[in-house]
This record gives structure tokens, C-alpha cells and sequence, in this order.
């Protein structure tokens, strides 16, 4: 490509070879030529004068695509299905009058579009499993490490590490379920006709119903897929690129939500993103180390979800039996929310694998807000020695109000436990027993033990066998 021409960064820097080849010209034009072979197999197994001769011919063209003989087609005739069918043509003469016998376009468009599609939700869909197996090891190695809980950003009860992890990798659970249903509930549109009554085919096979379905369901077991959609019109229904598209969009949540979780707690210097040795933070500041990777997640992860929109106003807007409208929308909106899913997906996994954890850092700051936690068990402990409970929570109130203002206005340590252990009132309570930080963090450690056994170990078996060894390189 030219330096005068744009480039697609999904292609250049982000995306994974193998999702750009998806959705490459090649793939698409070999899918649509494998489609012609297959109509005309099954056509000619339902009696249709087709000779071996042209299927061996068709065959062997699959993927010797001449792209400058279809684009000057495509210049001339303006329909891209007809330019591929006569470049097709020009290289299969003797299976010329036989390619696309009955179909409209939508047969080779709209069945590529679902196998692309299949494709690309298997390659997603292995990619969440490796993240997911990332971070569900992060979360068992850090099952038992106290830290600050916050709500509404503020301190709140402590939790663990490796508790707050699990939230991370259950909504990534919740979007795998999703995107398993997806890929088990699709289907191929098949051989439905121009407005799909398939009434060519009909008229193909003389009035013959149980023949025309019988293709259809040959046709769509050649593409692979067990069944096609009950019914279409001229495409098969948009509602099943929102649906995919939600899909894709559920996990550019769940990633941003991941991402900026990291941004935060890399603030707080508690845990960091990985970090290669010549890696540059600042043209300026040479000593910044930023959260690269979670930014950019987060800013693809935006992109994502913008694309959500586009597939539910496609579908929204498709009259009667189709408006060529969806066409243009759909070449941008499908191949780049993959594109933009696999580059989040290989950065979610880089980060997820290489995670570091300040255990210090993070035992300072649950330390520095510790005492205000430990004052409901001071309480208790107040009472238990015979104390008024009214009476103590007022004196709690009162020392915590006057600890937090030298915090907050004098930037001095947090002296609230030596003003609760000098008042005459928690005469005999030793707070210094109340610090303990693993004592705050309820069933955080267990609830991590058991979300491994109930949701990754399922996930584990039922990948085991089939998984490809996918690496999460971060390309720029």
C-alpha cells in the first residue's frame, strides 16, 4: 500500500494476523466460489444436467482469483456478485453456464458473511478462554492478599486481591456463555431464493417442494452447519449481526471495565500492567511509567461499543424483504468489530499473564484506613465490656470526625486508634488486637477457591482438547 493512502490501524497495529485473514478479500472470494461449487453439487445430485467435468473444473479455481479482471468487472458491470460469477467464469469456461444457477446474490453474500462469522466467533472465543485462564491463575496466586475495597470510589470494607480479580474474570464468564450461544445458534441462510419464497428453485426442480427443500438442506450441511434459518427474505435476518454484535460489544465492556480498574489501582502504585525493559512512558517525563495497555483497551473498547449501535439501527431499518442501506454499513461495522475485539482480547491476555502486584504498597494503604474499618468491632468490644452502645458509637463519631480532619487538613497520619485507646470510655479494650487485615476480609479468599471450582474449572474441561495455543504479542 501507498504512504499516500490510508491505513487501517485494526490491520496495522493492533489486530492479530489471523483475524485480518478472516476477513481478507481472499477468504471472502475463495467462500463465495466454494458456495457456487457447492449449489452446484447439490443441484446436481438432485438431477440437474451439471457434469463432473464442471465440478472438477470449479474446483480447481477456488482460490486463483483474479482481482484486477473482477475490479474492471466490477468498474463496468457495477455489481460486485456479477464480477466475481464472470471472473469465475473466465476461469472455469466449461462450468460457465452452470455458476449460480438459481441463486440471488444474497446466496453467496449472506452464507460467507455466517461462515465468516462462525470463524471469527471461534477465534474469539478461544481467546477469551486463554484470558480467562490468565486471569483466573492471577486471582488463585492473589486469593489471600488484603487490599482497600472501595464503593463510589471511596474506602470501604476490605477485600483480597485476588477477590476483586474474579469480578474481572466472571462478567469475561458471562460473555463466553453468550458467545458460546451465538456461535451454537447459527445457521445458514442457504438456498432461500430472491426475496426467499425460492422460487427459482422451485421453478429449477419443475414444482418439485420436497427437492427445493432438499437442496436447501444439503447446501447448508456442505457449508457445515446442521440447519438454515426457518426463514428470510432476500438476507437473512439482521437481527443476528445486532445479535453477534451485542456479543462483541458485552466483552468491549467487560474489558474496559478491567482496563480502568488497572488505571486506577496503577495509581494508587498497587498493581501495574506489564513492562518491557526499553519501554518509554514520556517523550518529556522519562521516569513515567503509564498504563499503556489498559488505555488503549479502554479506547478500542469504546469503538466497539460505538458499533453496537449501528447493527441494531441496520436491522431496525430494513424494509419489507431488504434495503440494499445495510450493505456499505455492514463491510465497515462486522470485519473492524472483530478486528477491534482481537486486539483487545490479545492485549487483555498480555496484561492478564503479566500483572504485578505490590504487596507493600498495598498493605500501607489498607493500613492508612484500617482503624476507621476496625471501629464497628471496637464497638462490639465496648459493649461486650459493658458499655453503652449509644454512647460509644457518638464518642467513635467524634474521634473519627477529629482523626479524619488532621488526615485530610494537617496531611498528618491517621491517629484515630491512639484517640479511641486514650478515652476513658474503651478503658480495657485493646485496639491493637483490631488490626489485623485479614480479619475484615469476610470469605473473599474462599469465594475465590469456589469460583474457580464452579466457573473456570468447567471452562478448563471443556476446552482442554481444542484450544489452540494463541500468544498475546502486543504488536506497537
Amino acid at each position: 500500500m501507498s504512504k499516500n493512502e490510508y491505513e487501517n490501524p485494526l490491520i496495522t497495529r493492533y489486530a492479530s494476523a489471523e483475524m485480518s485473514r478472516i476477513w481478507s478479500a481472499q477468504r471472502k472470494f475463495s467462500c463465495w466460489r466454494q458456495l457456487w461449487i457447492a449449489l452446484a453439487e447439490a443441484e446436481q445430485e438432485l438431477g440437474v444436467d451439471i457434469s463432473d467435468a464442471q465440478l472438477e473444473e470449479m474446483r480447481a479455481h477456488v482460490d486463483d482469483i483474479d482481482f484486477v479482471a473482477a475490479r474492471e468487472y466490477e468498474r463496468r458491470k457495477r455489481h460486485d456478485v456479477m464480477a466475481h460469477v464472470l471472473t469465475f467464469g473466465d476461469a472455469c469456461p466449461l462450468a460457465r453456464p452452470i455458476i449460480h444457477l438459481g441463486a440471488t446474490s444474497c446466496f453467496v453474500t449472506d452464507n460467507t458473511d455466517l461462515l465468516l462469522l462462525q470463524e471469527a466467533l471461534t477465534y474469539v472465543r478461544d481467546r477469551l478462554v486463554n484470558t480467562i485462564e490468565c486471569l483466573a491463575k492471577f486471582c488463585q496466586q492473589q486469593r489471600a492478599v488484603p487490599c482497600l475495597g472501595f464503593t463510589h470510589l471511596q474506602p470501604a470494607q476490605p477485600t483480597t486481591v485476588g477477590k476483586r480479580a474474579t469480578l474481572w474474570a466472571y462478567d469475561l464468564v458471562l460473555d463466553l456463555r453468550e458467545l458460546e450461544h451465538r456461535l451454537s445458534s447459527l445457521c445458514a441462510r442457504s438456498t432461500k431464493g430472491t426475496t426467499g419464497t425460492q422460487a427459482s428453485f422451485l421453478s429449477l426442480f419443475k414444482g418439485d417442494h420436497d427437492k427445493v427443500r432438499r437442496l436447501e438442506s444439503l447446501v447448508a450441511n456442505k457449508l457445515g452447519f446442521s440447519a438454515s434459518y426457518t426463514v428470510t427474505g432476500q438476507t437473512y435476518s439482521r437481527k443476528i449481526d445486532a445479535q453477534v454484535l451485542d456479543a462483541l460489544s458485552g466483552i468491549a465492556q467487560s474489558a474496559h471495565k478491567m482496563a480502568t480498574d488497572l488505571r486506577l489501582l496503577a495509581n494508587r502504585k498497587e498493581v501495574e500492567e506489564p513492562q518491557e525493559k526499553e519501554q518509554i512512558g514520556s517523550s518529556a517525563m522519562a521516569y513515567k511509567r503509564n498504563p499503556m495497555r489498559s488505555e488503549r483497551i479502554c479506547s478500542l473498547a469504546r469503538f466497539v461499543m460505538s458499533l453496537q449501535s449501528s447493527a441494531a439501527n441496520t436491522l431496525a431499518t430494513q424494509w419489507m424483504e431488504r434495503t440494499l442501506d445495510d450493505s456499505a454499513n455492514r463491510r465497515l461495522t462486522l470485519p473492524q468489530s472483530f478486528l477491534a475485539i482481537d486486539a483487545i482480547l490479545v492485549l487483555l491476555q498480555n496484561v492478564a499473564s503479566g500483572l504485578i502486584v505490590y504487596p507493600k504498597v498495598i498493605a500501607k494503604n489498607l493500613q492508612e484506613e484500617l482503624p476507621f474499618m476496625a471501629t464497628e468491632n471496637i464497638l462490639m468490644a465496648g459493649v461486650t465490656a459493658g458499655g453503652d452502645r449509644q454512647e460509644l458509637h457518638e464518642r467513635i463519631r467524634e474521634h473519627s470526625v477529629a482523626a479524619g480532619s488532621v488526615v485530610k487538613n494537617e496531611g498528618a497520619p491517621n491517629d484515630l486508634l491512639e484517640r479511641i485507646a486514650a478515652d476513658p470510655a474503651f478503658q480495657g479494650i485493646d485496639v491493637s488486637a483490631v488490626m489485623n487485615p485479614a480479619d475484615y476480609v469476610g470469605r473473599a479468599a474462599e469465594q475465590v477457591d469456589e469460583f474457580v471450582v464452579q466457573e473456570i474449572e468447567p471452562i478448563r474441561s471443556r476446552y482442554a482438547g481444542q484450544l489452540r495455543s494463541l500468544k498475546a504479542e502486543v504488536n506497537v
